[in-house]
């Protein structure tokens, strides 16, 4: 079956087809840098790198933005608890993004645009929405008049009418930002400065942005107007998705995205996560326990992307367990392939004893990214490396014969690095270099997956590591050789 998937815009599942044959333009709103990611953000990333590595399994040329909101009330209220500045408070957590992403093996975006970097599109957006007529200023602020919107709540299904039945109880009459609105319902674009908060210029006088009009302007300004995949937590899907619809659309008269994809939310011991419980868990926090990242993943891709899914000890432990039996089928081929006479060239060829594996994984995970189905065909390539490893180890030979054994171990790395399971080859060698040939090819690898995300400085530093190892790398046209010096 060729890729279907679940659209929240539609409430039904789709067949899949891009904006552009071949290609896909995918954004994922990204973490608000106040503060370290926790499991909530450890989900998120982990499905939505899955699914782009997915799409790439299957051919697509997928250009992956995520942002950054650097702007923001909880971020100045962390700087005024530090006596510190924004951009002090979100560059530190900005790094310590990629700390905890890298952990996890979260591939690098192609781009990670920041609110505070678009500030041009961010006042072009605002201006093109009051020339048509769905903003208004209102003493230093703009907002956007949601009824001049006539969609507004199709992605989320909710009417005004209905919202606005239980509303007056929740709305303070007194304050300043309701009195200036022309219905409660508008939403603001620009918000006027605050006496010590930072301020960019605009035709409305010095202010910043609202949090749903940087997405709006940072998905126009890198992918265009209209993208294949917006992506992102159930949670924004009212008002920040929403919203973001509102204001694209209603300038461009193109629809936003093709497809609108929301991950489920993360609870703990059957609560919502929150501090004021004392559940509240970083993704630092829990790797730093000594947690495998590669089992946090199993754990995250153990249930539907869309479903909620309960943080416990026993799931993580049950996880972990799961990651014990693929790490050990994964290590197979580079702990005994030689023994059994592969051939380092035969790697990877995806013999036909292989193929149906593979078929069935894609048939699998084409049911709207159903990666748990698909862990299913991987958990059994594993058992059957594992299984033949007791019996090579106690009996000295394999029963299934070793060409259609290594076309196993083949589609298990194949399948296994689409999800983003990747094992620490500690193999020993019998080189001085103190690095085997397999973990060579691993760092080329990453090498070459890191020039292709332009993070040129994380290829540089692996050329630079291995060369300290006495591995001289020789780039070329057919590929990268290298050889030991």
């Amino acid at each position: 079956m060729t890729l279907s998937v679940y659209n929240t815009l539609t409430r039904r599942q789709e067949p899949f087809e891009t904006v552009e044959p071949g290609k896909v333009k995918m954004y994922y709103c990204g973490v608000t840098v106040y503060d370290y990611c926790h499991l909530g953000h450890a989900r998120a990333c982990i499905v939505w790198d899955v699914v782009r590595r997915y799409l790439q399994f299957l051919g697509y040329q997928v250009r992956f933005v995520q942002n950054f909101t650097d702007i923001d009330d909880k971020i100045l209220n962390r700087a005024r608890q530090e006596h510190s500045s924004m951009e002090a408070v979100a560059e530190r957590y900005i790094q310590a993004y990629f700390e905890d992403m890298r952990r996890l093996g979260i591939k690098d975006a192609d781009e990670y645009p920041r609110a505070t970097h678009t500030m041009n599109g961010i006042v072009r957006l605002i201006y093109e929405l009051e020339n048509k007529g769905y903003a208004y200023p209102a003493d230093g602020d703009v907002y956007y008049a949601v009824r001049q919107f006539p969609e507004y709540g199709k992605l989320s299904g909710r009417k005004l009418e209905d919202m606005q039945a239980g509303a007056s109880e929740r709305v303070n009459v007194d304050d300043p930002e309701y009195q200036k609105k022309k219905d409660p319902f508008d939403f603001a674009l620009w918000k006027a400065a605050k006496p010590g908060e930072p301020a960019w210029e605009s035709a409305w006088g010095q202010g910043r942005p609202g949090w749903h009009i940087e997405c709006s302007a940072m998905v126009r300004d890198r992918l265009g107007e209209t993208i294949d995949i917006h992506a992102g937590g159930a949670d924004l899907i009212f008002p920040h998705h929403e919203n973001e619809i509102a204001q694209s659309e209603a300038v461009t008269g193109k629809p936003l995205a093709r497809y609108w994809m929301h991950n489920g939310m993360v609870k703990v011991d059957g609560e919502k996560m929150s501090k004021s419980l004392g559940n509240f868990i970083t993704i630092r926090e829990l790797l730093d326990r000594g947690v495998d990242p590669m089992a946090v993943r199993l754990f995250v891709l153990g249930a539907h992307y869309t479903k909620p899914i309960d943080f416990t000890d026993e799931a993580i432990a049950a996880a972990t367990n799961g990651w014990h039996t693929i790490k050990e089928g994964l290590l197979f081929g580079y702990q005994y392939g030689e023994k059994l006479g592969w051939e380092t060239e035969d790697k990877g060829n995806g013999e036909k004893s292989g193929a149906s594996y593979i078929e069935r994984f894609q048939e699998a995970v084409n049911d709207d990214f159903n990666f748990p189905t698909g862990l299913a065909v991987v958990y059994e390539l594993a058992k059957e490396l594992q299984r033949e490893r007791n019996i090579l180890v106690h009996e000295g030979k394999t029963e299934i014969p070793t060409k259609e054994l290594q076309s196993k171990w083949s589609t298990l790395v194949t399948l296994a690095q689409v999800l983003g399971l990747e094992a620490k080859l500690e193999v020993e060698t019998s080189h001085s270099s103190g690095i085997s040939d397999a973990e060579i090819e691993a760092l080329i690898q990453k090498r070459q997956d890191a020039r292709k995300a332009k993070n040129f400085a994380e290829a540089d530093r692996i050329r630079d590591e291995l060369q300290a190892q006495g591995i001289t790398l020789i780039d070329s046209r057919e590929g990268t050789r290298w050889h030991r010096s």
